[in-house]
């Protein structure tokens, strides 16, 4: 069997994004803006506004997608999706220190693999 440790970051990726897209959009005062939309206007500038920089930020933050324009995307390197990915993999696997679980909980999957390997004559 073998796995690819970016492609599981790129999993990873697209997972959390489909699970914001999955959670819908509020619709409450706050997001619908009404008191933005009637102070900027038609053919106004609601991009540089606070309020749509606050919400874009709530909406999405992708860690490997890059959303820079060509130039600033080749003056930063040039990566594609796979080498960041790849990158973020390596990172991952250096710096991951996952939290030990309790000894109760050690001793209860162990006891659960031993009777599942008793099960399948392998003990």
């Amino acid at each position: 069997m073998a796995c690819d440790l970016g492609q599981m970051v790129m999993d990873n990726e697209n997972i959390a994004l489909i699970r914001k897209v999955v959670q819908g959009v509020p619709v409450t005062d706050e997001t619908l803006a009404v008191d933005l939309i009637d102070q900027v206007g038609p053919g106004g500038d609601f991009v540089s506004s606070e309020h749509t920089l606050r919400h874009m930020r709530e909406a999405s933050q992708p860690k490997l997608w890059d959303r820079d324009v060509h130039a600033v995307w080749k003056a930063n390197g040039a990566t594609d999706l796979a080498t960041r990915a790849r990158d973020e993999a390596r990172r991952v696997v250096a710096e991951h220190r996952p939290q030990e679980l309790p000894d109760d909980v050690q001793a209860e999957l162990r006891s659960i693999v031993r009777k599942a390997d008793a099960a399948a004559g392998v003990a």
